[in-house]
């Protein structure tokens, strides 16, 4: 069986839903968001493809490492019922870098905010609950290979901002947090964002798989202020990416959209 056709057979034997399984453009997309995990392009994928939980996720994954078609190294996590495949070395390096060059704009979108402002990523929970992130992501590389089992995210988690903790893990260079305490809610309706995408191809049986590895935004108003995050994340990618030799034809695009509502 070639590289394509493997991925495929992994994810629609693993990755079913009652009698459904992933068709084929899915599996190959998810084929390639996982590559693009093991090589670095992108920290961690969170899975969405289908309603499969988290053993099924690791049973899909186990069969691409048995293949040798992906590292040792990725594993599953399952944060409040979240499925991501994490390279957990990339993520811990980005999370790390967080506290000695600041490389993440954190965005105050609360509710009773006027419009989005830019917060101190290192304040009392934000500083606690990444700290909690960064213990287990190092725990988790010290377990042994041969533990292949989705790894639980419990209690630790109960009061972390879940939209903060996947823009962190996603390997985006701004992430959006609010007060949960005091409303899910925020003030980006009819807030006009710019919203960035990266794209790249992977090479198929037959031609190219185009797939998105990157889609996240950031309010017009503080576009300036958060420049130079931006620009840096764009460069580490595209250095990133030319050290490889798997995904081709790198794309990163800016549009900008202004929603009547919009979910975090």
């Amino acid at each position: 069986m070639s590289t394509q056709e493997l991925f495929v057979a992994a994810a629609r034997t693993c990755l079913f839903t009652g009698r459904k399984s992933l068709s084929v453009p899915q599996s190959l997309d998810l084929a390639a968001q996982v590559s693009a995990v093991d090589l670095g392009l992108k920290p961690a994928l969170l899975y969405d493809s289908n309603t499969a939980g988290a053993d099924q996720v690791q049973q899909y994954l186990s069969s691409l490492q048995y293949s040798q078609l992906v590292s040792e190294s990725l594993l599953t996590l399952d944060l409040n019922g979240n499925t991501l495949i994490v390279n957990p070395v990339t993520v811990r390096s980005n999370i790390e870098q967080l506290f000695h060059d600041g490389n993440v704009a954190v965005i105050d979108v609360c509710h009773s905010l006027e419009k989005p402002t830019i917060t101190d990523p290192l304040r009392g929970e934000l500083k606690n609950m990444t700290q909690g992130l960064l213990l287990l992501l190092r725990g988790f590389e010290q377990l042994k290979e041969a533990e292949k089992k989705p790894h639980y995210v419990g209690e630790e988690s109960e009061d972390w901002n879940l939209c903060t903790v996947f823009g962190l893990l996603l390997g985006y260079p701004v992430t959006y947090w609010f007060d949960q305490t005091e409303s899910f809610e925020n003030c980006l309706p009819m807030t006009p964002l710019m919203v960035t995408t990266a794209s790249a191809t992977w090479p198929t049986d037959s031609a190219g798989h185009r797939c998105l590895l990157y889609s996240f935004s950031v309010p017009a108003v503080l576009l300036q202020e958060t420049q130079s995050k931006l620009e840096n994340w764009r460069l580490r990618l595209q250095q990133r990416f030319q050290q490889q030799h798997v995904l081709t034809d790198l794309t990163v695009c800016q549009s900008t959209v202004t929603l009547p509502s919009v979910c975090l």
